[in-house]
């Protein structure tokens, strides 16, 4: 065989003794497969998880409400708070006394004190903004004792006044009236106006609960009221007055001012 046919068998591909010439088959290069995909959780057991936190996290509300409303009066808490307040609130940004004295951003309240006023009067306050100097204005039948005390110890905690009137749209302080617990909340003006026609009731305070020694309560409460009223730079006569009866009874002007209970009247008493 000679060189010349070693070359042709070299190209035999290329060259075909009895044919064209074939092109040479092309053999794709190897690749690795792509990696799989990483491991996921399964979408059910994070499902389960969720689930699982969410059921825990009720089960705790719920189990906190169950302790809180298992208490003594504390539906009634719960309804005053968050279902049907039993007092209103409302801004006044210049109440007008009248005579001399100027307007002043004033917080109305108004209803029956419920036995979750007191908190409800705390958020409404700190809402309004008053500053020292500030002014209260009152319009209740009383209500809640308990309440009553912490509602005067905030309010002279943060030196407002206290006044017992109405405003109209235009700020101008109308004639209302305070009786029973609203008067202890009325004490606590660092200053208390005394509005013409305005009224101030007193009686004395007895428990509405079941309870082994009823005089023994009734001497109680007296106690507490005769401290209270101290404490805010009211005469101790006033705890006489509230003892003699149980129906209100209406003090005169030159009464709460000689009890101290108005400490500036704005009109002639």
């Amino acid at each position: 065989m000679s060189d010349q046919d070693n070359q042709g068998g070299e190209n035999d591909f290329r060259r075909s003794p009895t044919g064209p010439s074939v092109t040479a088959p092309h053999i794709p290069r190897y690749q690795p497969p792509p990696p799989p995909p990483p491991a996921q959780a399964p979408r059910r057991k994070r499902n389960f998880w969720s689930i699982a936190i969410f059921v825990l996290l009720v089960s705790g509300v719920a189990i906190r409400a169950y302790q809180d409303l298992s208490q003594p009066d504390a539906w009634d808490y719960w309804k005053d708070q968050y279902i049907s307040p039993s007092m209103t609130f409302s801004v006044v940004d210049k109440a007008d006394l009248g005579g001399a004295e100027p307007g002043r951003r004033a917080l109305f309240v108004s209803g029956t004190i419920g036995p979750a006023a007191a908190k409800s009067f705390r958020d409404r306050l700190d809402q309004a903004r008053l500053t020292a100097g500030d002014m209260v204005l009152l319009s209740s039948p009383g209500g809640d004792l308990n309440q009553a005390t912490i509602m005067g110890e905030i309010i002279r905690s943060r030196g407002l006044a206290t006044a017992v009137g109405i405003p109209d749209a235009s700020g101008r302080v109308k004639p209302a009236y305070c009786a029973s617990a609203c008067v202890l909340v009325y004490a606590g003006g660092k200053t208390r106006f005394g509005v013409p026609g305005s009224a101030l009731g007193v009686h004395r305070f007895v428990t509405t609960k079941p309870i082994s020694d009823p005089v023994a309560e009734t001497q109680r409460i007296a106690g507490a009221v005769l401290g209270y009223m101290t404490k805010m730079g009211v005469s101790s006569s006033i705890v006489e007055a509230m003892s003699e009866t149980r129906e209100i009874r209406w003090l005169s002007p030159k009464q709460a001012l000689a009890m101290n209970l108005v400490t500036d009247p704005l009109g002639k008493p």
